[in-house]
């Protein structure tokens, strides 16, 4: 695959426009076509630059990405369990810290309460697979039961915590990695 064809199916997987990608590497929008289209060549350093905008690293970049995994079992998760909170979070996908966004999986004890998250870029989303929990978002609190979902731009501090009496297990996707 040739570099500005790579470059432009990154831009296109992370939602930018050429004028978007070009802003935020303070390059024009036409040395970006031109790079997609192959008719000109980024220094090393300007590539590093692209790069980086667009989330991604030169290794990664030049790697052969045949062998990149796609299935994971549960050998593959990551589990960490705070017993004084009351809550377990399993990471789904390892290194999700390198995608767009990075779900888990979070169990809550009766009385447990995720950790405070702050305020940040971004989107969240939670999908409640058993029990019942309350999204503390702010000084806000919504119930959110079995089988419901939420989606928020966290721009105040939030957590989850089980006020119920059962254990509660909680899909949540964070975009970007926040965990």
């Amino acid at each position: 695959m040739e570099i500005g064809e790579k470059l432009r199916e990154l831009r296109i997987q992370r939602g930018l426009t050429q004028e978007e990608l070009a802003d935020r590497c303070e390059l024009s929008k036409g040395f970006i076509s031109q790079v997609e289209r192959e008719l000109a060549s980024p220094s090393i350093a300007t590539l590093k630059d692209m790069l980086e905008c667009l989330g991604v690293t030169l290794q990664s970049f030049f790697s052969d990405n045949s062998s990149e995994k796609v299935v994971f079992s549960p050998q593959d998760m990551f589990e960490k369990e705070d017993l004084e909170e009351g809550c377990k979070i399993t990471w789904l996908v390892p290194d999700a810290q390198k995608n767009s966004m990075e779900p888990i999986l979070l169990e809550l004890q009766p009385g447990g309460i995720s950790q405070m998250l702050p305020p940040h870029e971004g989107e969240e989303f939670g999908y409640v697979l058993k029990g019942q929990v309350s999204l503390l978002v702010g000084k806000r609190r919504y119930t959110v039961r079995k089988g419901d979902s939420f989606c928020i731009h966290p721009s105040a501090t939030h957590s989850i915590e089980n006020t119920g009496a059962k254990p509660a297990v909680v899909l949540w996707v964070s975009t970007p990695p926040s965990f």
